[in-house]
């Protein structure tokens, strides 16, 4: 994709976003996925955060992978919010941006008095985007809420894993990251529901609600089917044959679950008889013996290399595909050919690497466009720029208010 022009501060002009300003009031990652979204597709992301205290900071963790990894793309500011002219500040801030992004528990954005109740007296554009453990009220709305405590309350913990294993949490932040990636598509849509009303919304969703949501059929297989679905491992739980099978080198999955695609299977690892044993000429049948055709798959796997079969089935067109090391992701040609991983020039760390963002849109770049930021490098540029001078930049320096 064609780069986009970059202005005079670093910052891309033209992206689709650069015309939106968003406060980022945001701790851990679910909210700091979804301000990611912003952030690179160009909106101008302040974050804020409190002044240094002159105790253990996070500095370490700042420059460290997973940080630099969630907070690109944006400028930060320290200010403290609990203090009245920190609070003032803030709302100098809120007059002119459009977005707010925060996921503080229900109550504590309340006491800070940075609600949307509180902000939309000042700014009545402002969109207002929330994530919490299990929304902003209800029986468990005070409750604090993390990611594995919504993997378990919200079902996937049961389904995770071999049979009868027990209860296995995925190894990734799911519920948070899917938090972040929905409270984004809710922001942008609040967004654009405001250039017809002139009014902005606050948006809101939860841990607990987004890991429901991507129980996906697995959830109206129980809504509709009253279904409960049990832990299926690597296995598909309705499309067999669907899962991982040994080579000679390691394992692969394989997906050949249609009729279509068990007949072409059945002859391109040269073995038409299984399509005749009437037992596996359906979907029910294969699934209620789904674990004698797993061995018998993998009698015949383990006898060639990985390679070797995925070459076959990707010449017969049945997916299939390696199962890799997160070193050997990024070593793939096609990642490689994606650009999934896109350097950003850090001031003192030099040259890193981060995750790129996996939407793609004609016309711009994905490239990191500003490195994550050290705290409060852009406290006097941002302040000023709502009208603070110097003296009294200074003044609030002194106060320990930024």
């Amino acid at each position: 994709m064609p780069e986009s022009p970059v202005g005079s501060l670093g910052t891309e002009v033209q992206m689709p976003l650069s015309r939106i300003t968003v406060l980022d009031l945001t701790l851990a990652r679910a909210g700091p996925t979804c301000v990611r979204h912003l952030a690179d597709w160009g909106a101008n992301v302040i974050r804020i955060e409190p002044p240094d205290t002159g105790g253990e900071d996070v500095a370490g963790a700042r420059h460290g992978f997973d940080f630099q990894n969630l907070h690109r793309n944006k400028r930060a500011i320290r200010l403290n919010l609990k203090d009245p002219e920190g609070h003032a500040a803030f709302m100098k801030l809120v007059a002119t941006a459009d977005v707010i992004i925060e996921n503080m528990r229900a109550a504590v954005k309340h006491r800070l008095k940075v609600s949307y109740d509180d902000v939309k007296k000042i700014n009545p554009r402002i969109v207002y985007g929330s994530i919490s453990g299990f929304g902003q009220d209800g029986p468990y709305g005070p409750r604090a809420g993390v990611d594995q405590i919504a993997q378990g309350m919200g079902g996937l913990m049961s389904i995770t894993g071999l049979p009868g294993q027990g209860p296995v949490r995925v190894g990734i932040p799911i519920a948070d990251l899917t938090a972040g990636n929905l409270l984004a598509l809710g922001v942008m849509t609040a967004l654009f529901d405001r250039e017809k009303t002139g009014v902005g919304r606050w948006v809101t969703t939860s841990l607990l609600e987004a890991q429901i949501f991507m129980l996906d059929f697995q959830a109206s297989r129980w809504l509709i089917a009253k279904d409960v679905a049990p832990q299926a491992g690597n296995d598909h739980p309705t499309g067999i044959p669907t899962g991982v099978f040994p080579t000679s080198d390691g394992h692969i999955n394989i997906a050949a679950s249609s009729a279509r695609l068990w007949e072409r299977f059945c002859d391109t690892i040269q073995k038409p008889e299984w399509k005749e044993k009437s037992e596996w000429k359906t979907q029910k049948g294969r699934s209620t013996d789904r674990k004698a055709i797993n061995a018998t798959i993998g009698e015949v796997t383990k006898t060639k290399s990985a390679n070797h079969w995925i070459e076959l089935f990707e010449e017969a067109g049945i997916p299939c595909g390696p199962i890799y090391t997160i070193d050997q992701v990024f070593a793939d040609p096609q990642v490689q050919h994606l650009g999934m991983a896109r350097k950003m020039q850090h001031p003192e760390l030099g040259t890193e690497e981060v995750v790129a963002s996996a939407i793609n849109i004609s016309g711009y770049s994905k490239d990191i466009r500003l490195p994550t930021p050290d705290a409060g490098t852009s406290t006097d540029e941002v302040l000023r720029s709502v009208g603070y001078t110097d003296a009294q930049l200074a003044d609030l320096r002194k106060k320990g208010v930024i």
